[in-house]
């Protein structure tokens, strides 16, 4: 079979959609390895740099993992690929403040929903848990450095409790995204206690299982964060 011949379209874009599809309909298995360069080569007509391409178009949307000096293989399927799958194009929003805005009123929706849905079902180990990472955020007030990662920990634990791994997996892209402004920003414990003392609110009523509270709490704390953004940026 030789793509190049065959199709009129580009070649390495009909490589590519081949070897999805075989992954897709089972044909190329989850840990399978691709076939040699050289096979690919010889087998669709190909020269090299069109199968490097297609290879690096599959490995950038999480079908494969490329590996050096290995074969690519089939790469499990997973929420967490799937959100790596979209990071460079969310990386190209964020270089845009419309693209700033509307990814973190996206995950301010989410989170406000999270909160009431913890005030909820909220287990009575998922609210020491959440507790522990609040007395964490408390701890490190004085320490801009470590705040910022007992804030990001204190935030998971929402993602958490539902047990839906697509969650979990969103709050690690939202973390990665966003990560780039929330770095720059200026921190001072002035701005680290309100923050605190926002968690705080926000605990308070899932922990007394008071679902309008939460999400009232939740949201008037998301409202706060999006002008400590619009005040740096």
């Amino acid at each position: 079979m030789s793509i190049e011949n065959a199709n009129a379209g580009r070649a390495a874009d009909v490589l590519f959609r081949t070897f999805a599809d075989q992954i897709r309909l089972g044909q190329l298995k989850e840990g399978e390895a691709l076939p040699p360069e050289r096979e690919i080569v010889e087998r669709y007509g190909v020269s090299r740099t069109v199968a490097r391409e297609a290879l690096q178009a599959l490995a950038s949307r999480g079908l494969i993992e490329a590996r050096p000096r290995h074969r690519p293989i089939v790469r499990r399927p997973s929420y967490e690929a799937a959100f790596e799958t979209v990071g460079t194009m969310i990386g190209r929003l964020m270089a845009k403040e419309e693209g700033v805005r509307a990814l973190f009123e996206m995950r301010a929706l989410i989170e406000v929903a999270l909160a009431r849905q913890a005030a909820k079902m909220a287990t009575k180990t998922q609210v020491i848990q959440l507790e522990k990472a609040l007395e964490a955020n408390a701890q490190a007030i004085d320490d801009s450095a470590a705040f910022y990662e007992t804030d990001r920990a204190f935030h998971a634990v929402f993602y958490e409790i539902p047990g839906n791994p697509a969650l979990e997996a969103a709050h690690k892209g939202y973390a990665t995204w966003l990560h780039p402004q929330w770095s720059i920003m200026p921190r001072h414990p002035q701005r680290n206690k309100i923050n605190y003392e926002a968690h705080a609110a926000v605990f308070k009523s899932v922990h007394s299982g008071d679902a309008d509270a939460a999400e009232d709490a939740m949201r008037a704390h998301m409202d706060a964060a999006w002008k400590q953004v619009c005040k740096t940026f």
